[in-house]
């Protein structure tokens, strides 16, 4: 029953990262409802939901490119090392500390994520950023991807499209970068003993069957409405955490 509800959520979050994204609203709440701390179902998630992410990056490859005199390997390599240095950071952070900051991060990833899907202009970054500010703010943004993740998608298409890319070729290279940076996370965390494999497994073989039906509904969901429940759930986490901590 419990790897059922498992599946389906990996199923849910798969098939509303390819919609929308904020798929660990879902997987993270899920895995500490089935007995796992905030930190290892942080860590499972990302292990769990990294596959998924690889297909989406694969996908759209045609789209993938640099930023103006910035060549795209700069910006992977930066994911590399910003998603590592994330990732050691939440493999030495204390499970009861991680725990305090959870709720934290639940409610800057709800706020990042509601910013981008309905306050956000269309032309809002029109402002330039010069190559190394495009290369330190994807630095910074891997790190907080490797530790936490939640909103990464926003973050890096404000910066992608504040470096001259257009909007079409900024979410193809988020999703590339996406899997850079979470792959160095991930090399660091399957050895780690927080990970749940059979819940990880049944995670990730939910999250890749619901991200290939996300890719056949992308044009017949209407996304505005997912992006609405997408900011209910993380709204009712970030209050879940705050009025009972974990």
């Amino acid at each position: 029953m419990l790897i059922g509800f498992i599946i389906a959520a990996g199923f849910w979050a798969g098939l509303q990262n390819s919609l929308a994204g904020g798929g660990s609203f879902v997987t993270l709440p899920v895995l500490i409802l089935s007995g796992m701390t905030p930190l290892a179902a942080n860590i499972t998630s990302t292990v769990a939901l990294f596959p998924g992410q690889v297909t989406s990056g694969f996908a759209g490859r045609r789209l993938v490119t640099g930023a103006g005199r910035l060549p795209f390997w700069v910006l992977f390599v930066v994911s590399v090392l910003g998603g590592a240095l994330g990732g050691l950071l939440l493999l030495k952070t204390p499970s009861s500390i991680f725990a305090l900051l959870v709720p934290w991060l639940v409610l800057f990833a709800t706020a990042v994520f509601a910013w981008g899907s309905f306050l956000r202009k269309p032309g809002e970054f029109k402002a330039h950023l010069e190559p190394f500010g495009a290369v330190l703010a994807q630095f910074v943004i891997a790190i907080y991807g490797g530790y936490f993740g939640g909103g990464i998608g926003f973050l890096m298409m404000a910066a992608l499209t504040m470096a001259g890319l257009s909007t079409r070729s900024a979410g193809a290279t988020k999703n590339a970068l996406a899997g850079v940076m979470n792959a160095a996370a991930v090399a660091l965390f399957v050895t780690s003993p927080q990970v749940h494999w059979n819940q990880a497994l049944a995670l990730g073989a939910g999250a890749l069957v619901g991200g290939l039906c996300g890719s056949w509904a992308l044009h017949r969901v209407n996304e505005r409405l997912l992006r609405m429940v997408i900011v209910g759930i993380g709204v009712c986490l970030t209050i879940g955490l705050f009025l009972k901590p974990i």
